[in-house]
Parts: C-alpha cells; sequence; structure tokens
C-alpha cells in the first residue's frame, strides 16, 4: 500500500513492457559502440572514426519523416517493432564484413533502428499518459533507455575485452530479439490504423518537418552536438588518460542521469518546461568545459556526472515540450522532427569532431569546446524565447 502511493497511476503492464523493450533496445546497439573505433582501426579505417556515428545518425534522420507518418498510419507498435528487427540483422551481419565500405554501409543501415523504435516509443507513451503527466512519464520511460544506454557499453567492454567482438556482435542481436519479443506484446494505440500501402513511404513536403515543435528541435539540436562528440571521441580520450574500460565513460554519465529524469520531469510539469532547460543547457555547458580540460581519469568521470545530469534534464523535458505543441493526428510528425534534430546535432556533432581531433591529442580541448558553445546558444535561446502554450495548456 505504501508502495503503490509512490508509483505513478500510468505506470501499469503495458507501460513495463514498454520501457523493458526500450531497456534492451538501447542497450543492443550502444553495447558495441566502445569497440567499433578500435575494429574499424584493425580493418585499416583509423581516419573514418567521425562517420562510425554520424553515419548511423545520417540514417536515423533520414528515416525519421517516413517512421514518424508510419507510426500514425499503420501504427505505434509496427514502427518499433521494425527498428528493433534492424538491430537484430546487422549485429549478426558485422563479424561477416572485413573491408572498411562494408563496415561503413552497415553503420548506415544500423541507423534504421533509431530511426524507428523511439519515435514509436515516445508516439506510444504520450497515447496512454494524461497530459499533466507527461513530463514524468517521459522522464520514467527514458529513465529505462539510459539504463540500457548505460548497460550496454559497460557490458559491452567487458565482453569485447573477455571474449572479443564478435561473440559481442552476436549478445547485440541476442538482446534486440527479446526487445522484439516485448513489443510483440503491446496492445496498439492506434485505434484506426490502416494497412500499410505505398502512399505511406511517399512523402508530401508538408508532411516531412513539424514546424509547431521548431523551438524544442532547435535547443535539441544545438545541446546534443556535445553528445555525438562524447560518442565519437570519449573511447579514444579514455584511452589518452589510461582508462582500461573504455565504456566506463559511458556509464558513469547514463547512471548519473537516471534520478534527475525523474526529476527534471515533475519539475517540468509543474513549473515549466523553459525553467528546466535553462538549469540543463548550463550544466552541459559546465560539462563539456570540464571535459575539455580533464587531466585524470577522476576529473573526467566528474565530468560525466555533470554530463548526465544535463542530459537527463533535457531528454524527457525536451520530449514533453515536443508534444505540448503537437497535434493529436500529426504526433508521429512531430517527434519524428524532434528526433531528426537530435540525430542531426550528434551526427554533425560526430563529423566534426572526428574531422577536428584528426587522432592527435593535443586537439581534444578544442573539440569538446564545441560542445560548450553548442550548450550555450541553446541557452541564449531559450532567454529569449516566449512561450505560446503555457504548461498544461492544449494545443489548438
Amino acid at each position: 500500500m505504501i508502495l503503490r502511493k509512490y508509483i505513478p497511476p500510468f505506470f501499469n503492464l503495458q507501460f513495463l513492457q514498454l520501457c523493458l523493450s526500450s531497456f534492451l533496445f538501447f542497450a543492443s546497439f550502444n553495447m558495441i559502440i566502445p569497440e567499433l573505433p578500435d575494429y574499424l582501426s584493425n580493418l585499416g579505417g583509423e581516419e573514418y572514426k567521425g562517420l562510425i556515428i554520424s553515419l548511423f545518425t545520417l540514417t536515423a534522420g533520414l528515416s525519421r519523416p517516413f517512421s514518424g507518418k508510419l507510426a500514425d498510419k499503420i501504427g505505434r507498435v509496427p514502427v518499433m517493432i521494425f527498428g528493433a528487427s534492424v538491430c537484430f540483422f546487422v549485429s549478426l551481419l558485422y563479424p561477416l564484413i572485413s573491408s572498411v565500405a562494408g563496415f561503413l554501409l552497415l553503420r548506415f543501415f544500423h541507423g534504421f533502428s533509431t530511426g524507428f523504435t523511439p519515435t514509436g516509443i515516445a508516439a506510444y507513451v504520450a497515447d496512454i499518459v494524461p497530459f499533466n503527466r507527461r513530463g514524468e512519464a517521459m522522464g520514467l520511460q527514458s529513465l529505462f533507455s539510459s539504463l540500457g544506454m548505460a548497460a550496454g557499453p559497460a557490458l559491452g567492454g567487458f565482453i569485447g575485452d573477455l571474449y572479443g567482438i564478435t561473440p559481442l556482435f552476436y549478445c547485440s542481436s541476442a538482446v534486440a530479439t527479446i526487445s522484439i519479443l516485448l513489443l510483440v506484446k503491446l496492445k496498439e494505440t492506434v485505434p484506426h490504423k490502416e494497412p500499410l500501402q505505398l502512399a505511406h513511404v511517399y512523402l508530401k513536403k508538408n508532411e516531412i518537418l513539424e514546424k509547431r515543435v521548431f523551438p524544442p528541435t532547435f535547443v535539441l539540436f544545438f545541446s546534443y552536438l556535445s553528445f555525438g562528440i562524447v560518442l565519437t571521441i570519449i573511447p579514444d580520450f579514455s584511452a589518452f588518460l589510461e582508462i582500461q574500460n573504455k565504456g566506463i565513460f559511458f556509464a558513469v554519465f547514463t547512471l548519473s542521469s537516471l534520478i534527475i529524469r525523474l526529476l527534471a520531469g515533475r519539475a517540468s510539469d509543474k513549473y515549466g518546461r523553459i525553467p528546466v532547460l535553462k538549469l540543463a543547457t548550463l550544466c552541459l555547458a559546465s560539462a563539456m568545459t570540464a571535459i575539455a580540460f580533464s587531466q585524470s581519469s577522476e576529473m573526467l568521470l566528474f565530468s560525466g556526472i555533470l554530463f548526465g545530469f544535463a542530459i537527463g534534464m533535457t531528454s524527457p523535458t525536451i520530449a514533453a515540450w515536443t508534444i505540448d505543441l503537437s497535434l493529436h493526428d500529426y504526433r508521429g510528425r512531430a517527434l519524428a522532427t524532434m528526433y531528426i534534430a537530435l540525430e542531426a546535432g550528434i551526427g554533425i556533432g560526430a563529423l566534426a569532431s572526428g574531422w577536428i581531433y584528426a587522432n592527435k591529442s593535443e586537439n581534444f580541448p578544442w573539440v569538446f569546446l564545441i560542445g560548450t558553445a553548442g550548450a550555450l546558444i541553446a541557452l541564449i535561446f531559450l532567454l529569449s524565447y516566449k512561450p505560446s502554450i503555457k504548461p498544461g495548456q492544449q494545443p489548438d
């Protein structure tokens, strides 16, 4: 009875299945990330490290308009299953590739996974959760995603060190399989879904982006430049600081974001999205600056905690703000637009950081300070932004 008091009313079996599937999905593709730079170098593609993340996010971004439209037309569940299935198949193919071009092609196709599943997840949560609990619900759901992002790299680094990268790829595929099995059990939330048609993959000009959600997508883009930088450069920076497990930074920053996600989600429901995001962008600028000047493993991991706080506040608050501004019939499109900004930020951050770093350790500080600049741009925008829809006010 006491425990029930602290459990949100929307946290039922359906929501739990979605959260567990989300945990496994994010663990699946994140568990291989710490080992991919060395794997690509062994294939002879050391100079293409920046493409590991940017190719992945490019495909994800390009596929978002399609996943958003399909989520609105054929349902949330098929869209989620398709994305998780991509993780399953592509992870099985990695060990069969022995060329740099083949590896980069697989990274390109692997991006379809995050182009589809997260769009379906966010739309599904918005469908089953009351308007005034969206921030809290997105925070709770993203907590499970973050656990997957934390467990994935840490477990992947352990498996890679102990057994090598080929068994790691197979483990990634197995985890994606369990995620799919949980999704199959979910009840569809689109009341009048349509059978898949060729017309569903044809996009009109006004179906690509949802203009109503441009303010949160602007903030998200400049905030997530840092995420692309971290994903690309931290493995090498960890090795430079003589940290053996290259996934430990990812585990630290993700775990530090867990509790803050719940608090930030509830705070954004109560006080508004903008105040929470102002604090988040300020924290992000501080974190990236601290990483830039880290000279020890202790300082880097402390910076990771700050980075986790920033991401933990940003992610659920941006998602809730996007849903606030969206129309019900085009919720999938709105969330797809949000994720396009996310993928663009990550991809451009990854590509720019790989180019500036150029495998020269003296360039590390400059790379991370790009993230600082991006966070400050987002903060300046928030300080000048005048919201047209207040928290708790339904869009027209």
